[in-house]
């Protein structure tokens, strides 16, 4: 094998599942069409889950100072993220350039093989494993690994060549994007209807504005040829009425509100993860931020499987898990898309919704939704209400001192906390011990409750807990960490 596993595509996802490979001590190859990286930004803003994400692995001071905030939006409509009780907010105006920058980065110091300028453009699957058709700009080669992924992206060559289906609806409007400098306009939220359309301007780092803008009744049309900036300004002009033509784009884009989801994450040997599994409309930054967690849940079962701790069934649970996730991700956008992109006869719907989001109930399931926060796995039956979400940031005190649930997910390990300094339970997971860590401690404060015991996935994500679930520890630990060890 030229690799246990081959990436297509170093993006957010990409670079993500690299990372948590590598913390496993799988060893990775990850193929980027790209010679360079381009500066682009689709992406702009960290979700509340992706602050915590990054914190469990360390991350979060690679990006420097953060600008932060518990406010978020739907469509447009404020939304107080505080209400979800998070140690963490959400960071804004952050591009994805920088987000992609951190990542890299970061895999490669794990030890990841990043090579820039090589597309998948064929792959086979064999009994065992998957034979790779990698060109790069001097020769084509084949590339042996056990388990391919596809991160490359909406047009996913992976996606095409293994056959995935991938249903969805066709986009029906366009619209231009452009992040500009040396221009001066009165910021926009998105959302902002003018005669004819809509529009939306931010500031971003380094004195650059983003501006979008979307003409009603316009079609999207087949593009050839890049956006010229000079077509944005003229949209813009006729829009806002502000003339920005003088400015100098950093970049262009068009884009449309698409709507698609592979049917199956995994097909044998072969997985996709990110916009390679799901395109959108691109609303609250949430497509980045999706595609994210999609390679945190993904990485720790596929390195389990590679080395040979698990069956195929927790390979199955990425697909079970993450794409209901995706499938809400498209109800949202779509949604949105409709509440921003729509004309005037939308104006009424937008103030009921205003409405709506005064309420509490509503405006926190709203919150939980942009925030990635209200996500649930079935992790099986049980009462407990940490049952299959993520684990909650405690600060224990254990004889070693004090320390953070957060911190205790940095190697990427299973975690169980022993919360009543209980030696049966230890004793029923050291079995385990070379896949999870046992901690014991108190934590601060009733933050815990009643809790006796949690069992932590790498993810963050609660599996087992006690009193409250309908299953024993040794249950919850071989389904999720595969066979005790014989000695």
């Amino acid at each position: 094998m030229d690799a246990a596993v081959i990436v297509a595509g170093a993006g957010p996802a990409g670079l993500m599942l690299a990372g948590e490979l590598r913390l496993a001590g799988v060893d990775v190859i990850v193929l980027e069409r790209t010679g360079e990286r381009s500066g682009e930004s689709r992406g702009v803003g960290l979700t509340t889950r992706t602050v915590e994400v990054f914190d469990q692995r360390g991350l979060l001071s690679k990006f420097g100072p953060l600008e932060t905030g518990n406010f978020g939006h739907f469509a447009g409509l404020f939304l107080d993220l505080g209400v979800l009780g998070s140690a963490h907010e959400p960071a804004k105006t952050v591009p994805q350039s920088h987000t992609e920058t951190v990542l890299e980065k970061w895999a490669f110091e794990l030890g990841a093989d990043v090579r820039r300028g090589t597309e998948v453009v064929g792959l086979r699957q064999e009994d065992g494993h998957v034979e790779v058709t990698a060109r790069g700009a001097r020769r084509t080669e084949e590339l042996t690994c056990e388990y391919l992924v596809g991160c490359d992206g909406g047009r996913s060559a992976v996606r095409r060549l293994a056959g995935f289906e991938f249903p969805g609806t066709p986009a029906t409007r366009e619209l231009l994007l452009a992040d500009v400098r040396g221009i001066d306009v009165r910021p926009r939220m998105i959302g902002e209807q003018v005669p004819g359309g809509m529009v939306m301007a931010a500031k971003l780092p380094g004195g650059i504005t983003r501006l979008i803008a979307s003409e009603h009744g316009k079609a999207p049309r087949p593009r050839d040829e890049p956006v010229r900036y000079g077509e944005l300004a003229e949209l813009w002009q006729r829009l806002a009425g502000d003339d920005v033509s003088a400015g100098e784009p950093v970049w262009l884009s068009a884009f449309g509100d698409a709507a698609r989801q592979a049917a199956r994450y995994r097909r044998g040997r072969v997985l996709l993860a990110g916009d390679a599994a799901h395109i959108h409309l691109a609303a609250g930054g949430q497509g980045m931020n999706t595609s994210i967690q999609d390679s945190v849940n993904l990485g720790w079962k596929l390195a389990a499987r590679v080395r040979g701790h698990v069956g195929d069934e927790l390979l199955d649970s990425y697909h079970d898990e993450r794409h209901p996730v995706g499938e809400r991700l498209l109800v949202s956008t779509r949604a949105q898309g409709h509440l921003i992109l729509s004309g005037p006869e939308i104006v009424p719907l937008r103030r009921m919704l205003a409405e709506l989001t005064a309420v509490p109930e509503a405006a926190r399931h709203l919150a939980g939704l942009v925030s990635g926060l209200d996500i649930r796995y079935d992790v099986g039956a049980g009462s407990h209400p940490l049952l299959g979400r993520r684990v909650p940031h405690w600060e224990l005190a254990t004889a070693a001192g004090p320390v953070t649930t957060t911190a205790l997910l940095r190697p990427a390990r299973g975690v169980l906390l022993d919360l009543r300094d209980n030696p049966v339970l230890r004793a029923r997971a050291a079995p385990w011990a070379d896949r999870i860590d046992v901690v014991t401690g108190t934590p601060a404060g009733e933050t815990a409750g009643d809790t006796t015991a949690v069992l932590v996935r790498p993810d963050g994500h609660v599996a087992w807990a006690a009193p409250g679930s309908h299953h024993d520890l040794t249950t919850a630990l071989d389904r999720w960490f595969g066979p005790a060890r014989t000695p």
